[in-house]
């Protein structure tokens, strides 16, 4: 099967897939603390695979995976150091800029998947300014919401992602292994009792570094953690991501 992946086609493959209306995903991430047993890397890396997959599974399909976007919204992020952020006007630029790309190469439909819960407010922002902005068709989601109902069975004391958690740190295992320290997981654990609609989505909002809430820099408890749980919530993320470009697929 030819690959899905942007940077591994040449020009020529992609102006084809642009002139067959193939529908692009384009991965946003971020690069960010994730506790004492896992690499920054966690959000572009997991993000990627569930795209990459995905696309895979929906192979009846024109579908291409674009480069994961490493950078987002993570000042929350910035006190424990190893991250990377960008500001509003720089992050709205820089996805404006991939976007009207994508529309000069011909392309009309694009899926913006998200991985890092920071991002999300500031992509729903957005949202009226692309459709004004470009002519793209666009719908953005965040893969572990998109798929909440589909991963919850398999996880054990918690209802959503939280943060370096039992989720992500048992997709890690599964993915990629040499980038979580295992001898670590003893303390990857905190603030366990904690309401992600109330994180994500509060009431009253204000801005609180996760120094605060968290010394660990966890939220969750990564020690539920195993590489099998990984596996099941890989397979829920990408089946449910797949199910939303076929839909895609049928509608502009």
């Amino acid at each position: 099967m030819a690959s899905v992946l942007w940077q591994e086609l040449t020009a020529e493959e992609l102006r084809a897939k642009a002139a067959n209306d193939a529908v692009v995903v384009l991965p946003v991430a971020s690069m960010e603390q994730h506790g004492p047993h896992l690499a920054v890397g966690v959000d572009t890396v997991l993000c990627g695979a569930v795209c990459k997959l995905a696309a895979e599974r929906a192979a009846d399909l024109e579908v291409v995976v674009a480069p994961t976007l490493w950078c987002g919204m993570a000042e929350h992020h910035m006190a424990f150091g190893g991250t990377f952020t960008f500001d509003i006007p720089t992050y709205r630029a820089v996805l404006l800029s991939l976007l009207k790309s994508l529309e000069r190469h011909g392309f009309h439909r694009v899926v913006i998947v998200n991985g890092h819960g920071g991002n999300i407010a500031a992509l729903s922002a957005f949202l009226p300014d692309f459709a004004r902005e470009t002519s793209l068709s666009i719908r953005a989601t965040t893969y572990f919401l998109l798929a909440q109902q589909e991963m919850a069975p398999f996880m054990e004391d918690q209802t959503s992602v939280m943060h370096a958690c039992e989720v992500e740190s048992a997709m890690m295992m599964a993915i990629a292994p040499d980038l979580v320290r295992n001898d670590r997981l003893p303390e990857a654990f905190g603030m366990r009792d904690a309401d992600p609609a109330a994180l994500m989505r509060p009431t009253v909002a204000r801005y609180r570094p996760f120094r605060e809430m968290t010394e660990t820099g966890v939220i969750g408890d990564a020690r539920k953690a195993t590489p099998e749980k990984g596996r099941a919530f890989l397979d829920a993320a990408a089946d449910a991501l797949a199910r939303l470009l076929r839909e895609r697929g049928d509608h502009a």
